[in-house]
């Protein structure tokens, strides 16, 4: 028996190897999405940051498609929004299956294969509108080309991310910037979190969160995410296709 349609291209991300483009690719099972995992983000955007660790709770993920991934940082302005916003995040890829039941935190760092650099793309009239109503607000995080990543570093050439600055520029204008030392949950303790709901696989994408400062993006706007380390995250806006 055959399929009855073609079956579509898996989506890949570039591998650098020793800070160099390479042959190899990574395949793109899923993207899970942290929300609110920096608390200067969490505060701009109305919610209560937690005022201790042990005052954390639980989480916030959400999913975006593994075809949303742009390489080439070519990203069209979506359609049925006018509220384009930028959240420029580290990426964390999955290069193992995670052992069935719950993952102990001691153990994630066994899965990631390696780190990029990410923008979380969101319509955020749409998403904001939802919230109002009580409804989830997947058309505000879940589109075409909603996810621009660059090219991704193994995480055995890069090292610790302890004390590592994220920041993205627009048009030259810096308008985010923050330390990983300031996520509220760490790489291992999403993992261990996100085990707890879905069996993470080799494949899986993890976008870990932004810090404040996301704001609007125009047409003919150019962007560039850097990442002590990582190989940067550079692209514009292209008017939209319809």
């Amino acid at each position: 028996m055959g399929d009855v349609i073609q079956a579509p291209a898996v989506p890949r991300v570039p591998v650098l190897i020793d800070g160099n483009a390479s042959s190899e690719h990574f395949p793109v099972r899923r993207i899970y999405c942290v929300g609110r995992n920096f608390a200067d983000h969490a505060r701009e955007m109305g919610a209560v940051a937690p005022a201790s660790r042990e005052a954390r709770g639980q989480p916030v993920f959400f999913l975006k498609p593994a075809d949303a991934i742009v390489i080439d940082g070519q990203v069209p302005y979506p359609p049925g929004t006018r509220e384009l916003h930028h959240e420029v995040e580290l990426v964390v890829a999955l290069g193992a299956d995670a052992p069935t039941g719950v993952l102990d935190p001691a153990d994630a760092g066994a899965l990631v294969y390696g780190y990029a650099l990410g923008l979380d793309l969101t319509r955020r009239d749409l998403q904001a509108a939802a919230k109002a109503k009580g409804l989830p607000w997947d058309t505000g995080k879940s589109f075409d080309h909603a996810a621009p990543i660059g090219a991704l570093c193994p995480a055995t050439t890069l090292g610790p991310l302890d004390g590592r600055a994220i920041r993205l520029e627009v048009n030259g204008e810096l308008r985010q910037q923050g330390s990983l030392d300031d996520l509220i949950w760490t790489v291992p303790e999403i993992l261990h979190e996100l085990s707890r709901l879905y069996a993470l696989r080799a494949g899986d994408l993890v976008f870990m969160g932004t810090p404040a400062g996301v704001g609007p993006l125009q047409p003919g706007d150019r962007f560039e995410a850097t990442l002590d380390g990582l190989p940067s995250l550079s692209g514009r806006i292209l008017p939209a296709t319809g």
